[in-house]
C-alpha cells in the first residue's frame, strides 16, 4: 500500500553550519561544500534550479548545469531565445538553488544576470561533445514542434552542413549571475536547521543566522 505524502519524514542529523566554522565570504563557502559535494559523488553536484520571471510576472523554473563560478559570478550555458533566456531578457535577475540531498545541504543565491562575452561561450562550446554542440543548432528550445522527428531530422540536417566542426550557434551561450545574497542551509534534527545569510552591506558580506 502506498505511503500516505503527509506521513513521509526525514530527520536530519549528518552535520551542523556554526558561523565560527564557516568562511566570512560566500564564495569560499560555496566552493567548499561544492567541493565537498563532489568527493561525495552526489548525483550531478553541478545540476541547480534556475528561477526566472516573465513579463507577464509569472516565475517559472527549471534545473540547469552550472559550468563555472569564481568572483565574477555563476555562469551557465543555454539558448537564449528559450523561454529562461527570453525572461531573462525581459528581467535579468534570477535565483539559484543546489540541493544536495545526501548531504543535507541546500545553496540558495540570488543576483542581477548578464551574458557572459563571446569569448567565453566560444571557448565553452568548443570544448563539448560534438552531439551536444550539433544538438544546440538542432532544438528549436521552448518552440511547440509536431513530433520528436522533427528534432532527429535537424540532427541529420546540421550533421550533414557543419560534420566534425559545427560552429556556436548566434542564438546560444552563456548567462552569469553576480550574488548580491547567498544562503546556506544545513539540515538539522527536529527541524531546527542551521541557515546562514550573506548579503551585501557597506560594501562588504555581512553574514547573518536565519530562523529556520
Amino acid at each position: 500500500m502506498n505511503r500516505r505524502i503527509a506521513d513521509l519524514r526525514k530527520s536530519y542529523e549528518r552535520a551542523e553550519l556554526d558561523e565560527s566554522a564557516s568562511f566570512d565570504e560566500p564564495l569560499a563557502q560555496f566552493d567548499r561544500w561544492m567541493q565537498e559535494a563532489i568527493a561525495a559523488e552526489v548525483p550531478e553536484p553541478n545540476a541547480m534550479t534556475l528561477a526566472t520571471i516573465g513579463s507577464d510576472g509569472r516565475p517559472s523554473t527549471r534545473v540547469v548545469l552550472v559550468k563555472g563560478y569564481d568572483a565574477r559570478g555563476i555562469v551557465w550555458y543555454t539558448n537564449y531565445e528559450s523561454r529562461k533566456g527570453r525572461e531573462l531578457a525581459a528581467h535579468p535577475l534570477a535565483a539559484l538553488q543546489f540541493h544536495w540531498v545526501e548531504l543535507e545541504r541546500v545553496v540558495r543565491i540570488e543576483g542581477a544576470v548578464t551574458r557572459v562575452s563571446d569569448e567565453e561561450s566560444d571557448a565553452y562550446f568548443a570544448s563539448r561533445p560534438l552531439d551536444s554542440r550539433i544538438g544546440a543548432w538542432a532544438s528549436p528550445q521552448s518552440q511547440v514542434i509536431s513530433s520528436r522527428t522533427v528534432l532527429v531530422a535537424n540532427v541529420a540536417r546540421y550533421a550533414a552542413q557543419f560534420a566534425l566542426s559545427p560552429p556556436r550557434p548566434p542564438h546560444w551561450g552563456g548567462y552569469r549571475l553576480q550574488p548580491d545574497a547567498w544562503e546556506f542551509w544545513q539540515g538539522r534534527k527536529s527541524r531546527l536547521h542551521d541557515r546562514l545569510r550573506y548579503r551585501q552591506a557597506d560594501g562588504r558580506w555581512l553574514r547573518e543566522r536565519l530562523a529556520p
